[in-house]
């Protein structure tokens, strides 16, 4: 009873986004080592900003 939970829990937490900082971090240890890796704060504050200067690629 409880896999098919976990499952639809999983299913929710990727399609909102949980996982897109661990893989941004990973993303940039594999590809630009120099870089200073921000705070998942500073990603989610970065990413939000991005969005809205460019809101074409969200429904509302």
């Amino acid at each position: 009873m409880l896999r098919p939970v976990v499952a639809v829990a999983g299913y929710i937490n990727a399609i909102l986004g949980g996982r897109d900082y661990a893989r941004y971090v990973d993303h940039l240890r594999r590809n630009h080592p120099e870089s200073a890796v921000p705070t998942e704060r500073e990603y989610w504050r970065d990413r939000y900003a991005a969005a809205d200067r460019t809101p074409a690629n969200r429904c509302c």
